[in-house]
C-alpha cells in the first residue's frame, strides 16, 4: 500500500508538471483532485513520499491556477 501512495503521488507530480507547461493550466483542475486522493491514501497508509509528492502537487497546482486566473 506503500508503494500505492507514493506512485500517486509521483503521478500527481508528474501532472503538475505538465500544467506548468503554458496553455496547459487546466490540466491543473483534474490533477488537484487526483493529488488530494493520493494523499489520502498515503496519509492512511503513512507514506511520507507519497504524502510530501501530493502536498506539493497541490500547493504548486493552486498557486498555478491563482497565476492563471483558473483557465490557463
Amino acid at each position: 500500500m506503500k508503494i500505492l501512495g507514493f506512485i500517486f503521488g509521483v503521478l500527481a507530480a508528474l501532472g503538475m508538471i505538465v500544467a506548468f507547461i503554458p496553455l496547459l493550466g487546466w490540466l491543473n483542475w483534474v490533477n488537484i483532485p487526483f493529488a488530494i486522493l493520493g494523499l489520502i491514501v498515503s496519509a492512511a497508509v503513512r507514506s511520507t513520499g507519497g504524502m510530501i509528492l501530493c502536498g506539493v502537487s497541490i500547493f504548486f497546482g493552486l498557486f498555478r491556477l491563482t497565476l492563471g486566473g483558473g483557465i490557463i
